[in-house]
């Protein structure tokens, strides 16, 4: 606790409810993407502690996601028990292990998880032939999250094109359309409303920065890693294979077509990304629209729920070259399912480190590293010692790469990487701000990233605090700087600064204790 998004998302929503959260953060100040998810779960911060909170929402989306599940599955092969539990467990490891772009069904508390629920209710619906059913729950879907209802409707409406079994005709869809587009409007608007106000030089900007420094390796195929891009053919293969092995059932036709229409979408992204070093003004401004975030889940999805047709279905002579393809696929099914849920088992019973804390590192460095177990640590007690003894109204710089200091704080921040605010004018400035605090100009490699605030030195920190308002600096003890230190203990790489200059002590300071030998930059 947290999850790696739950700071970005909960503490927008805590804001939302409560100001006196980080009152003075610029990123809680930047305008509100998923407002319907802010208003419905953000009360719980009224009554809830942060922690309480998530785990609240946490429980709500997993109930509803297995229920959406649950439903899909039965709709599609007409059965559940274990089987269900299978191909979800399937699903969840192909998703989580042969994504393309990053995307993700099932985490942590925010707004995706929700939308991603309400199209497992849909494509039940879809599944069983009811159109307006399924038009309603999209228009759910899109309001909590544009981008996974919006595509999800467009994947809808190819399954609907290609599907030739019992469709209904368009008219008699328009209206359940319409009223779809009706409830995902508090969704909507809000989106469209985040690039209002700012000129066309400024939209480019946003896009590019967007695009090409933050998210690119969610956006730009040309910086998906190698292996995710071979992982998520095969997988696709896969799925394109049982699209001709099982039986044409008009079930499995309509969902089949809908995960057809999310691999159509992903493929013209693909065609997009081939604009990047023509036309790349162009290419920022279409790309920013995740156009694998749909295929990531509908493809694992598909081959999920394929391949629990195909256990179910009467097997082939296994002599057969047919029967021993099968076999091996549903033999490696299981073992896949097995293995995903042994290693979570694994980790989560073994790891003290939440994944918001990860940052670079891989799990195994997660569970077994003990320099960052030590730094995690020392990193709570500083973020205790904050919440305990500064005002609420407090701002501070602190390292560019951490996700969970207002989490732990509820103090305001000047700017971190990961909170990429979503209008294009407090993208622009969150750049700037980005780039004028953490960016160093090296005699020897150019510019760059700090390592560490403290690298900045007490001249520049004290320029930048006055600057952006900031009254405390959170950085590491190394190198030590000559600012009033408000928080430092023996053996914790985490010190306070007052943003100002050390007073001559009263009494002998305590000394500085040596860093542990495998100490973690952060």
């Amino acid at each position: 606790m947290p999850d790696v998004n739950e700071p970005y998302y909960l503490g927008k929503a805590i804001h939302f409810w409560n100001p006196d959260f980080g009152p003075r953060d610029d990123f809680f100040a930047s305008r509100d993407a998923h407002w319907v998810f802010y208003v419905s779960a953000g009360w719980l911060a009224l009554v809830l502690p942060p922690a309480a909170m998530a785990w609240t929402i946490r429980l709500a989306t997993w109930g509803l996601l297995a229920e959406g599940w649950r439903r899909l599955h039965r709709g599609v092969l007409d059965r559940g028990g274990l089987l269900a539990v299978w191909t979800a467990v399937l699903f969840a490891a192909a998703n989580d292990h042969l994504h393309m772009a990053g995307e993700w069904v099932i985490g942590g508390a925010e707004a995706k998880g929700i939308a991603y629920a309400a199209l497992f209710f849909a494509l039940a619906e879809l599944a069983k032939g009811r159109y307006p059913r399924a038009w309603i729950l999209l228009g759910i879907a899109t309001a909590f999250h544009v981008l996974v209802g919006g595509w999800a409707m467009i994947a809808t409406a190819v399954s609907w094109l290609i599907s030739k079994a019992d469709r209904p005709a368009l008219r008699g869809m328009i209206p359940y359309m319409v009223a779809a587009v009706v409830i995902a409007l508090p969704g909507l608007v809000p989106s469209l409303m985040l690039a209002a106000g700012a000129s066309p030089q400024v939209e480019a900007q946003a896009h590019r920065i967007y695009v090409f420094h933050r998210l690119c390796h969610h956006l730009v195929p040309g910086c998906f890693g190698f292996w995710n891009i071979a992982r998520f053919a095969l997988l696709s293969g896969v799925f394109l294979y049982l699209c001709r092995r099982v039986s044409a059932d008009d079930r499995w036709l309509r969902v089949r077509n809908f995960v057809l229409g999310a691999l159509l979408i992903a493929g013209i992204g693909m065609l997009l990304g081939l604009t990047v070093p023509i036309w790349p003004r162009f290419s920022a401004a279409v790309l920013r629209y995740y156009w694998f975030r749909l295929a990531d889940a509908a493809i694992p999805l598909g081959t999920a729920l394929g391949i629990g047709m195909l256990a179910a279905s009467a097997p082939p002579r296994a002599s057969s070259p047919e029967g021993r393809i099968r076999h091996g696929l549903v033999f490696l099914a299981i073992a896949a399912a097995v293995g995903h849920l042994a290693g979570y088992a694994v980790v989560r019973s073994t790891s003290v480190v939440p994944r918001a804390e990860w940052k670079a590192t891989t799990w195994r460095e997660s569970t077994a590293d003990p320099g960052l177990v030590r730094n995690y640590y020392g990193w709570r007690r500083a973020c205790r010692w904050i919440a305990q003894n500064t005002p609420p109204d407090a701002r501070f710089l602190t390292p560019r790469r951490n996700g969970s200091f207002k989490w732990y704080t509820g103090r305001s921040e000047v700017v971190t990487w990961k909170e990429i605010p979503q209008d294009a004018q407090s993208i622009v400035q969150w750049w700037k701000r980005l780039l004028d605090i953490h960016v160093v100009d090296d005699p020897v490699l150019g510019k760059r990233w700090s390592r560490t605030l403290a690298e900045l030195r007490e001249k520049r920190l004290l320029e930048l605090a006055e600057k952006y308002d900031a009254d405390y600096i959170v950085t590491t003890w190394r190198p030590a700087l000559d600012l009033e230190q408000v928080f430092a203990e023996p053996g914790n790489p985490w010190v306070v600064y007052q943003a100002e200059r050390s007073r001559p002590p009263e009494r002998p300071l305590r000394e500085a204790v040596p860093s542990p030998a495998d100490w973690i930059q952060p």
